[in-house]
């Protein structure tokens, strides 16, 4: 199979991606389980671009649910490099407006339930390897200035930077939650930027996000509170800015050097290699076969 640099992971609203020429739908298996659904891979602007549906085609798998190891691992398999996020979003300032898009650069977390590494978990037969991967700036920067310049040239509203506080879900926050994000100075909130980011640099692969403002969330007191209805209106009309800032963003990729992450795992796993089971060490072989022999 040939070797595809790109992904493109697509969040709510964006479930296909028209543009793809040559299409092949791969269906993969992994140590995690199934991904959300096949990868549907194809060519645009003369490069190989593998695109998924984060929530399944007709969204049927809620942001706790999503089997983001088994999503960004088929990434792997398929050989990505730089992994795009297409994500909805609610803001937390005024300036961020709804059909605004945001590039954030900095993640906070405030999941519960999420597995957020590939790592040490003995229920997937990984245990018994730990690895410390640094996370400090969880986007690639090279990435995240592509995308901005992508969304630029559709004319849209874009800011660059922010950090994306990211709940747990699927419902949306209290007003006294919204307000306390608010005075921690965070930007934007949403539901599955994380474990994608910290995945995804476990996986070595660069990754950003283009996360598409679609609300107030619930502070705004001259907004109606955010509901299903006025994401889906906001996401409808923003669906077809996503999907031609990919085709600028794949343009500008087509003579990209190898990801600055390439080698994040190097000195990050801590557990002495004869110690590792041999069979945690096959297991995960795609992610540390080069650092292990």
């Amino acid at each position: 199979m040939e070797r595809v640099r790109i992904g493109v992971i697509g969040g709510s609203g964006v479930y296909d991606m028209e543009a793809l020429q040559d299409v092949e739908e791969i269906t993969l298996e992994t140590p995690f389980g199934s991904p959300s659904s096949p990868y549907v891979v194809g060519t645009l602007e003369g490069q190989k671009v593998a695109f998924l549906a984060r929530h399944g085609r007709g969204h049927f798998i809620s942001p706790t649910q999503l089997p983001s190891r088994a999503n960004i691992w088929g990434f792997k398999m398929l050989g990505v490099e730089y992994l795009i996020s297409i994500s909805a979003c609610g803001s937390l300032k005024e300036e961020y407006a709804p059909g605004h898009i945001v590039i954030p650069d900095q993640l906070f977390d405030r999941t519960r339930l999420r597995p957020l590494s590939f790592f040490d978990d003995p229920l997937h037969g990984t245990g018994g390897i730990v690895v410390h991967i640094s996370i400090a700036d969880p986007f690639c920067p090279y990435l995240s200035a592509i995308l901005y310049e992508a969304v630029q040239a559709t004319g849209t509203p874009v800011h660059m930077g922010g950090t994306f506080v990211v709940i747990e879900g699927p419902r949306f926050s209290t007003k006294g939650e919204s307000r306390i994000f608010r005075q921690w100075g965070l930007d934007i909130i949403g539901m599955t930027a994380i474990p994608e980011a910290f995945l995804a640099r476990e996986a070595e692969m660069s990754y950003a996000t283009m996360a598409h403002v679609t609300d107030y969330d619930v502070w705004h007191e001259t907004e109606e509170p955010v509901s299903v209805e006025a994401i889906i209106e906001t996401l409808l009309h923003n669906a077809e800015v996503s999907k031609e800032a990919v085709r600028h963003a794949v343009r500008a990729l087509q003579d990209a050097p190898p990801s600055p992450y390439a080698n994040a795992l190097k000195n990050a796993i801590i557990t002495r290699p004869e110690l590792i089971p041999p069979e945690v060490k096959e297991r995960l072989s795609l992610l540390v076969g080069k650092y292990l022999q």
